[in-house]
């Protein structure tokens, strides 16, 4: 009984304004909820890769595509009703926390970016990505890397001559294919010199052994715009092993590495 009156008594005199408003304590909870999410939240972002796949933004003049798998990407721009190429850029990147560091490794707008670094920031907000910087706008989710097979950057590491495949080592010039689920693009170029010498893509698919692109653009020629082909695929100890004919009809077999694989 003591204890208790002691208690009362002590409440009693304790002075009002030193006690928090429950406004106030409901205030400052909300504020610290809040920080944590979005900390959890960013942390999602950059664990689960939800910023992996395909996406588009387009108006009336151009279309955006920008293809992102582990470790590099690519940005088309292209009006596919005119047939025309705008232009296109490219590389590694990396992604911390609401940033995402580009290395430019291609650019037919702007070749003196070739080497450089920047970085965008991003947010995602169910099926919409959106970037602040050298690349900015508000993308729609074309896939998020799947149903298609070869899904990644590839460089081509041989070539049929004669019987037999013949064997290259990529170095400053490379031919890369980068894949989401349903896009892919085809970039040649020169990381020494900058040049690029010509780029393709489109949507593709992989079903029974095939591999079939409808080509959406074209550097080289705009009259292969809206053509398909078909060409069988196969993996072989994880290399892509690409056999039919080119846009031009010649025959061709190749072997494709993934750029994680050769650590380039």
């Amino acid at each position: 009984m003591i204890r208790d009156k002691r208690y009362r008594k002590n409440a009693t005199n304790y002075p009002a304004s030193r006690i928090p408003h429950p406004d106030r304590i409901t205030t400052t909870i909300m504020k610290i909820l809040s920080i944590v999410l979005s900390m959890v939240a960013v942390s999602a972002f950059c664990q689960s890769k939800e910023h992996i796949g395909a996406w588009e933004t387009k108006d009336q003049h151009q279309t955006r595509v920008i293809t992102y798998v582990p470790g590099f990407f690519s940005v088309a721009i292209y009006n596919v009703a005119d047939k025309k190429f705008i232009g296109t850029y490219g590389g590694k990147y990396v992604v911390s926390n609401n940033e995402l560091t580009e290395k430019i490794e291609f650019d037919t707008q702007n070749p003196d970016n070739v080497g450089t670094e920047r970085i965008i920031k991003i947010a995602l907000s169910k099926q919409t990505l959106t970037l602040t910087g050298a690349t900015s706008g508000a993308f729609t989710r074309l896939d998020n890397g799947t149903p298609g097979k070869l899904a990644g950057a590839w460089l081509i590491t041989g070539r049929l001559n004669g019987n037999e495949i013949q064997r290259m080592t990529p170095g400053a010039r490379r031919t890369m294919k980068i894949l989401s689920g349903t896009r892919f693009q085809w970039i040649a170029y020169n990381v020494d010199t900058k040049e690029v010498f010509g780029t393709g893509g489109g949507t593709y698919t992989t079903i029974d052994g095939k591999y079939t692109e409808n080509i959406e653009f074209f550097s080289r020629d705009a009259s292969r715009v809206g053509a398909t082909l078909t060409f069988d695929f196969s993996l072989p100890d994880g290399e892509w092993r690409h056999q039919g004919k080119s846009s031009k009809g010649d025959p061709l077999d190749e072997v494709w590495t993934q750029r994680e694989k050769l650590g380039i």
